[in-house]
């Protein structure tokens, strides 16, 4: 990984590979999760959810999405533990397909991977991993 690095001229001075992000996320991390997405979190059956124009995070979208949640959480401590003493964090920015993701849950994983962090850099790809350099 360093020898990649450096052929993009990317100065490296530690290289720290995570073995395992399946692991669930701590307690900590779910409450603070839970705080942020109060607001907008509604039963699928509240009346106040079909004629409004509020942003709402449906049960069943939540618990639909649990996995991909717990993800950007484990994803979140990670960088916490790695990242905060980082004059600048870049990650490819998470795609969503239309119509599957409300907007306040996917704003929801963007603000936990962001909040509290060094200055944040989220690229938009195509979800493939290309590097392309000349010799």
């Amino acid at each position: 990984m360093r020898l990649l690095l450096s052929k993009f001229r990317i100065p490296v001075s530690d290289v720290v590979v995570i073995p395992d992000m399946t692991y669930p996320p701590s307690a900590q991390t779910k409450n603070w999760f839970d705080a942020l997405t109060h607001d907008f979190v509604r039963k699928d059956d509240d009346a106040t959810n079909q004629n409004s124009n509020v942003p709402v995070i449906k049960e069943s979208e939540l618990m639909a999405q649990k996995p991909k949640t717990f993800n950007f959480m484990r994803l979140r401590e990670l960088l916490l533990q790695y990242s905060t003493e980082a004059n600048l964090v870049v990650m490819t920015l998470p795609i969503s397909r239309k119509g599957t993701v409300s907007g306040p849950l996917y704003m929801s994983w963007l603000e936990t991977l962001t909040a509290n962090m060094p200055p944040f850099l989220l690229v938009r790809g195509n979800q493939a991993s290309v590097l392309t350099f000349y010799s």
